[in-house]
C-alpha cells in the first residue's frame, strides 16, 4: 500500500496474542481519490481507524468472555477490528462494519496474520439504513460517542438492527455523550449496567474506562 506507513504490534487479550498491522502513527494520511472525504472523514480523523485504542482493548477483553453461543454479533465502527478478531477466534458469527475506505483491507490482512479466515465485513454509514445487513443478538462498539450527534446515530443503528432479545456493549473512555445514548436506548426498551474497569493504553498508563452493557429481553452474559 502506498501513501502511508504501517507497523506491526502484538496485543494480548486474556493471554491470547494477536498480531496486528496498524498505521505507523496518527500523522498518516492518504486519500488520493477523495473517497474518505466523500464519506465525511476529515484529514484529522483519517488515521484514527488505524490504531488500537484503550477502549478497543477493553471491548476485546470483554468479548473474550461473553456468552456467544448461537448469537449473531455486529461490531460497528470497528476500525482495526480487534474485538471482531477475538470473537472470530472463539468461533462466533460476527460481522464487522465501518465507514473508513481502508478498513476492509486491514481487517482481511490482520485476520490472515492471525491464521483466521477473512472477517465478514460490511461498509456502513450510521446515518443511512442498510436493510440487507439484517438483525443481531448482540451489537458492540468502542469509543463511538466522541461527537455530540453520535449518540443519536448509534442508537439509530441499534434500533434498526437489534433483535427483540438483544444485548449492546459499548466501551467508552469517559466522554460526555454516553448519558444521552443510555436514555435513547432506554426508549427502545434497554436497561443498562455500567462498570468502570481499568484500561491500559499504548503508553502503559492505566485509566478508568466505562463499560456499558445494555440488554433487552435477555439474561446478562457477563457476571
Amino acid at each position: 500500500m502506498s501513501g502511508f506507513h504501517t507497523r506491526q504490534i502484538i496485543v494480548d487479550v486474556d493471554g491470547d496474542a494477536f498480531r496486528l498491522r496498524v498505521l505507523a502513527d496518527l500523522m498518516q494520511f492518504s486519500d488520493p481519490d477523495g473517497h474518505g472525504a466523500r464519506m465525511g472523514i476529515s484529514s484529522a480523523q483519517w488515521s484514527l481507524f488505524g490504531q488500537v485504542w484503550p477502549a478497543g482493548r477493553l471491548l476485546a477483553d470483554t468479548m473474550g468472555r461473553v456468552d456467544i453461543a448461537g448469537k449473531r454479533i455486529l461490531e460497528i465502527g470497528c476500525g482495526i477490528g480487534l474485538a471482531s478478531l477475538v470473537l472470530m477466534r472463539r468461533g462466533a458469527d460476527v460481522v464487522a462494519s465501518d465507514v473508513h475506505p481502508l478498513t476492509e483491507g486491514f481487517l482481511a490482512y490482520n485476520a490472515a496474520l492471525n491464521g483466521l479466515p477473512a472477517l465478514h465485513y460490511r461498509h456502513m454509514r450510521w446515518d443511512e439504513a442498510l436493510p440487507t445487513l439484517g438483525d443481531f443478538d448482540m451489537i458492540i462498539a468502542s469509543d463511538v460517542l466522541y461527537e455530540r450527534d453520535h449518540a443519536e446515530l448509534v442508537a439509530g443503528v441499534v434500533s434498526r438492527h437489534a433483535r427483540p432479545r438483544a444485548e449492546v456493549f459499548v466501551t467508552d473512555p469517559g466522554r460526555g455523550n454516553s448519558g444521552m445514548f443510555t436514555r435513547l436506548l432506554a426508549s427502545h426498551g434497554f436497561d443498562v449496567r455500567e462498570s468502570h474497569p481499568a484500561m491500559e493504553g499504548d503508553d502503559g498508563e492505566t485509566r478508568r474506562g466505562r463499560l456499558l452493557h445494555y440488554r433487552r429481553g435477555t439474561a446478562r452474559s457477563v457476571a
